[in-house]
């Protein structure tokens, strides 16, 4: 797939590292779904959800390019919500749990899990995480469906307030949506202009056939 570089965090006080890379591919939706990252080429391809319809893409990046510099426009978000150990949602794009599943997306999930974990515990919702991570899912626009698709893309944690509200495996921008809204939200948006990265749509085929990513 695509090559995510390290990038400083510091949200509430905590300073957390977290690399960015992606790219988007159209898939189908067939069993046993794919979880993480493989290698084809020169670039790293995984899998995501096309956050308008809830069908999985794929997305590439190129390996070894860094972190794109932030631009004021073209600049489409993509989203990652965190699951904790311990909830029943199926399989993730990425399984990234600290516990007791392989890491599978080895260039970006632990920072990832570092993240959830790190800025729950700050922003007092700690406990949803407190047993690690179980994995996450990228949620992007897809161009052909009407979503928000550009040429650049930003990192969004969508990170869960309550253990009840993770249980529910979100593949949707609607559903992202809900979760975000009301007095006491379900879940908290955490963007990371930082992490800003270039990536390009590829097909299923691409993904099948690729190894899986080892760093």
């Amino acid at each position: 797939m695509f090559r995510r570089a390290p990038t400083l965090l510091t949200t509430m006080g905590v300073a957390l590292a977290l690399s960015a890379s992606f790219g988007v591919a159209s898939v189908s939706a067939a069993a046993p779904l794919p979880s993480g990252e493989v290698t084809f080429g020169q670039t790293v391809v995984e899998p995501a959800y096309d956050d308008g319809t809830g069908t999985l893409v794929y997305l590439s990046t190129p390996m070894h390019v860094g972190v794109h510099p932030v631009f004021a426009r073209n600049v489409a978000p993509l989203y990652l919500p965190v699951y904790p150990v311990g909830v029943n949602v199926g399989t993730l794009n990425c399984q990234d749990t600290t516990a007791t599943t392989v890491e599978n997306c080895p260039d970006h999930g632990p920072e990832v899990a570092g993240a959830a974990m790190g800025i729950s515990a700050a922003m007092g919702f700690g406990d949803v995480y407190a047993n690690g991570v179980q994995g996450h899912d990228h949620l992007v626009g897809i161009a052909s469906s009407g979503g928000d698709f550009n040429i650049l893309w930003e990192p969004v944690l969508v990170l869960f307030t309550n253990t009840a509200a993770a249980s529910s495996h979100l593949t949707t921008l609607d559903q992202i949506n809900a979760a975000l809204t009301g007095p006491n939200p379900d879940a908290i948006a955490f963007p990371l202009p930082s992490a800003t990265f270039n990536c390009a749509v590829v097909p299923a085929a691409v993904y099948a056939r690729g190894t899986p990513y080892q760093l």
